[in-house]
């Protein structure tokens, strides 16, 4: 059982270094700030979606992370500036999902790319001999950014799936990275 882990995605010309670790109560605050999600604007649906989180850690189904930025200040604390996920992941089953979402205040960075190739070199490493074979990567054809962040992890375009509202109002892209043979 996993129970916690934290990874790390190197720092560019123009951007520090990050680190990845399960959410906690700790970053409800910095979460309703941060979050694209309207459901996570408030400490009430932020704890709910952070204590969902440890559930799937606990069950080992859902492994969330927060990507954590260096504060401002050589004192200041690390902020929640993203999250990655890999979900639906099972002993035996050859396919698992990553998400991934960025505060608006820390797009153009390549945060996203950063901390979806550490949670990609995680996920196939750790979970490879439970038989994970590629990892699929799912979003609206208007998210063109996402295309953009697919690519750069090594993601290929697979194929278009079509909507099914109201969850998934749009197509979508489906993006596959495998494992090296």
């Amino acid at each position: 059982m996993i129970t916690s882990v934290t990874l790390r995605a190197a720092a560019t010309p123009t951007a520090p270094a990050l680190a990845l670790r399960p959410w906690c109560v700790d970053d409800i605050g910095a979460l309703v700030g941060a979050a694209p999600d309207p459901g996570l604007r408030s400490e009430q649906g932020a704890l709910r979606w952070v204590r969902a989180q440890e559930r799937g850690w606990a069950d080992g189904v859902r492994f969330a992370f927060a990507v954590l930025e260096p504060g401002p200040g050589a004192s200041s604390p690390a902020r929640p500036v993203g999250n990655v996920v890999l979900k639906e992941v099972a002993p035996g089953k050859a396919a698992a999902e990553v998400g991934y979402w960025t505060a608006a205040g820390a797009r153009g960075r390549g945060v996203a790319p950063r901390a979806l190739e550490a949670l990609t070199t995680w996920s196939l490493d750790v979970f490879r001999a439970d038989g994970l074979e590629r990892l699929e990567l799912l979003h609206q054809v208007d998210n063109l950014a996402s295309c953009r962040v697919a690519a750069k992890c090594g993601y290929a375009y697979d194929r278009t799936l079509a909507a099914t509202p109201p969850a998934f109002p749009l197509d979508g892209h489906l993006h596959v990275r495998r494992t090296a043979a």
